[in-house]
């Protein structure tokens, strides 16, 4: 049985400016320079790429670079909270999982 975990609003608030300081580094001016989305492959502007955070800040996620993927905002948007096996989840209701 998965429990949600409550994450402070001191903790999203450390969590999210590292996850700023870490939009600022050279690792993910790296990881965006490609221009693929993590989640759905397709090719993007690098400076249209979003961070996301596999395991999401309100469920326990930290802002590491393990846990940071570049991400276009159609899919990050749609993955909001979601954690990685609900997301896959959710693409195979949609019937968009290739894999």
């Amino acid at each position: 049985m998965m429990m949600d975990i409550y994450v402070d609003e001191e903790t999203l608030r450390r969590e999210r400016e590292k996850a700023r300081e870490l939009r600022k580094s050279q690792w993910w001016q790296n990881r965006i320079a490609r221009g693929q989305c993590h989640y759905c492959g397709a090719k993007v502007a690098p400076k249209e790429l979003t961070l996301d955070h596999l395991l999401p800040l309100v469920r326990g996620g930290h802002s590491t670079r393990g846990n940071c993927v570049p991400a276009c905002k159609g899919c990050n948007s749609r993955k909001q909270s979601l954690l990685p096996v609900e997301w896959e989840e959710y693409l195979t209701r949609l019937g968009k999982n290739e894999g």
